[in-house]
């Protein structure tokens, strides 16, 4: 199957997505009804998935709270003050500037050796799965992402835990759409259940993520979605409120609108909330690229020499150390003068965008919900000041803020409005939620073209907005052609030579006794086998089993669209198509 253009070339996969329906059946298959068609199978799936997502959840953030008290000597360090770690007390406050560290050298190797995506907020690479790999994800990724990120905020690394979950159940959801051989389709539905079941066991708000899974994973609202995210999103949030309490992850004060002259401030707020969201986007990337241009060391090694910076920050500013919540609990409760709140408000941009420029593992809709109460509260304040028979109270601008400064960053104003409806369950402050983060997000489509999420990806040169190539529904099987005789593993290379002289053998693959797919070699391969071989007689020469290297491949009932970004990454070069099933090579 020889490289054809690719329209986005620049999508290519870091791993090769693995099929799933069998080489036997008629290529119609994946589309025949069946078993794995029918209706009620989604929804169990859609059920299992979420009972997946849901104790995934609960163990990370176990995890959490473990790595957190183990590196740090307290459930959550951020409201600690300059205290000292329990376990280090000589060490005095200054542990703060070792606890990153020791946690970079656990877990930059973890994501560099089995899951390099794992690395940063994750959810861009979830919208890059479900729109332009049929949601095909990594299995191994729910494993790194749990430990990396749980490993990352335990050592005072300055991001939520939403992105990993988010991660992690869209993981969970993909590789259990492997196992049951859905269509395309389904698998990025599964995807979404994983997604919208991690949120909502998380952080007990199960119509959060329905929306989240809606409006940023899917971007559609088809009647058949809706019902399977929904069932994933119950099942999660049941577990998650059997294993964490039917209480929500903040505590925050009840909030309601004393007087109709102050919709105008919640207006304001809308509009600086979507700027300031911008602004930390853009910060946020400008930190990376710094980071990526300053760091000239193997990338494993990057988190824990970052990691000094990042302890230096959190020496001055303990209220940056994990995800920080009891510090947003405190401004919004009025805990804070306005100086400090507009200090705390910097801070945790800058430590945010460290910790994701050095190679960190987190999420930054926390961060985003951070930024937006400190704005919030600061804002409340100057109003309470300047007209205190109007204003009302702080809280609510510092409330409004959260939800504003998220919407202005990710221009999901439904996903913000229904989570800051379900932290507070107070109905009198959705009109000017509502307002304020419709506000938000105009402004932020003025100033930005795009999201925190997309732009990570934009960078990289993949538009997720941009229409897939039509292919009309062909599979790889469709179109790969009869594949040369392989090379058993036990080959000689002399013998082997023999064969790549003759004509279209310039790549050819290797199986194993059994008849396994083991790679390909070529002529340069044998040449400088020989020749390393001639150099050293003591030694047997090798063996075409021994020197062949897994290329890139496709499977048979792959659909051509996605295997596109494996025929971009080798131009020019056969690429090998195995049976899903058994991987043997088949073309």
């Amino acid at each position: 199957m020889n490289a054809v253009p690719a329209t986005d070339p620049s999508d290519i996969s870091t791993s090769t997505p693995t099929s799933t329906v069998p080489l036997s059946l008629p290529r119609q298959s994946a589309a025949r009804p069946g078993l794995r068609t029918a209706s009620w199978t989604l929804g169990v799936m859609a059920l299992l998935v979420g009972a997946g997502a849901g104790l995934g959840s609960v163990a990370f953030r176990w995890l959490i709270t473990t790595f957190t008290h183990l590196l740090s000597g307290h459930a959550d360090y951020a409201d600690a003050g300059h205290a000292a770690n329990g376990h280090v007390p000589w060490l005095g406050p200054y542990f703060v500037l070792l606890a990153p560290v020791v946690g970079g050298l656990l877990y930059g190797p973890l994501v560099d050796r089995f899951a390099k995506e794992a690395r940063g907020h994750g959810v861009p690479e979830v919208m890059l799965a479900v729109a332009k790999r049929g949601g095909r994800i990594n299995p191994q990724v729910s494993v790194v992402k749990a430990l990396a990120s749980a490993l990352c905020i335990g050592s005072g690394g300055s991001v939520g835990r939403e992105g990993p979950i988010v991660q992690i159940g869209s993981a969970l959801g993909s590789t259990a759409g492997r196992l049951a051989r859905v269509s395309e389709h389904r698998m990025r539905l599964l995807v979404a259940c994983g997604a919208a079941g991690g949120i909502a066991a998380t952080f007990n708000a199960p119509l959060a993520g329905v929306f989240f899974a809606m409006e940023l994973i899917l971007r559609d609202f088809a009647v058949e979605a809706f019902a399977a995210v929904v069932l994933s999103s119950v099942t999660a949030g049941v577990i998650g409120r059997a294993a964490f309490g039917n209480t929500p992850f903040l505590v925050l004060p009840p909030f309601h609108v004393d007087h109709v002259a102050q919709f105008p401030l919640f207006a304001l707020l809308g509009g600086l909330a979507g700027a300031a969201g911008v602004g930390f986007t853009r910060i946020l990337y400008l930190v990376e690229d710094a980071c990526d241009w300053a760091w000239r060391g193997p990338e494993w090694l990057r988190p824990a020499v970052g990691g000094l910076l990042l302890g230096v920050l959190l020496l001055a500013l303990p209220e940056m150390y994990g995800v920080g919540y009891p510090v947003l609990e405190k401004a919004v409760h009025g805990g804070y003068l306005p100086a400090f709140l507009l200090l705390l408000l910097i801070g945790k941009v800058f430590a945010t965008s460290l910790t994701i420029g050095i190679g960190g593992s987190g999420g930054v809709f926390a961060p985003s919900l951070f930024i937006g109460a400190m704005l919030g509260a600061a804002y409340g304040n100057a109003a309470h000041q300047l007209l205190p028979g109007t204003a009302g109270t702080t809280g609510a601008y510092a409330l409004v803020g959260m939800g504003a400064v998220f919407a202005g960053a990710s221009r999901a104003p439904i996903t913000a409005t229904v989570i800051l409806f379900e932290l507070t369950g107070e109905y009198t402050i959705i009109l000017p939620l509502m307002l304020a983060v419709v506000l938000a997000t105009v402004t932020s489509r003025l100033l930005s073209r795009d999201t925190i999420y997309t732009l990570k990806l934009r960078r990289r040169g993949i538009d997720i907005t941009a229409p897939a190539p039509q292919f009309g529904g062909k599979h790889v099987s469709a179109v790969m052609e009869n594949p040369p005789d392989p090379l058993p593993a036990a080959t000689e290379l002399t013998d082997a030579v023999e064969r790549l002289h003759m004509p279209g053998n310039g790549v050819l693959p290797v199986v194993s006794a059994s008849g396994r797919f083991l790679g390909t070699i070529d002529a340069c391969q044998v040449t400088q086998a020989l020749a390393d071989g001639a150099d050293d007689d003591l030694e047997p020469p090798p063996t075409a089993g021994q020197i062949a290297v897994l290329t890139a491949h496709v499977t048979a009932d792959m659909p051509l669209s996605a295997a596109v970004a494996v025929l971009a990454s080798t131009p020019g070069t056969p690429v090998p198509v195995l049976d899903p099933g058994d991987h043997h090579l088949v073309g």
